[in-house]
């Protein structure tokens, strides 16, 4: 075995980091089943009462953030420890998703149609082959193009 080999094995950051790895590995599995319950649990809030949740919203964006802090550490993405060893995240979202809404007087897909629906037809209409009426009889009766050539 190699000096630098044997090194890296005798490390022990390497194998204490294998320790935390596994804690985190087991917190991560419990943490997955809570942002599940938060999820479900948040849909019928939102069901039964037509309105968010906001303090289920800033817990569960915390508890995201700390899965992602955990997933980062597990992958060695990082070598900062998440919570117990650091602070539990803020409920700022990581990335900020917020987009605009769009207009509810029309439905998205009557939108879509009008603008492509000229389109679709043009560009079927250049893609038609021209067709021979004898062709196509032939083909619709059975006979093969060829055959009805000889």
């Amino acid at each position: 075995m190699s000096d630098e080999l044997r090194e890296h094995i005798t490390d022990s950051n390497i194998w204490m980091r294998l320790v935390f790895m596994l804690l985190f590995a087991v917190i991560f599995g419990a943490t997955r089943l809570i942002l599940v319950l938060a999820v479900a649990v948040q849909f019928l809030w939102v069901l039964f009462s037509g309105n968010k949740n906001e303090q289920l919203l800033s817990f569960s964006s915390q508890l995201a953030t700390y899965l992602y802090q955990a997933y980062r550490y597990l992958t060695f993405n990082t070598e900062k420890r998440p919570f117990p060893f650091d602070a539990w995240p803020s409920d700022a979202a990581l990335i900020d998703d917020a987009v605009a809404e769009p207009d509810v007087d029309e439905e998205p897909a009557a939108r879509a149609k009008e603008k492509k629906e000229p389109e679709v037809i043009k560009a079927a209409e250049e893609e038609t082959p021209e067709i021979d009426d004898a062709a196509d009889v032939a083909s619709e009766s059975g006979i093969e193009i060829e055959e009805s050539k000889k």
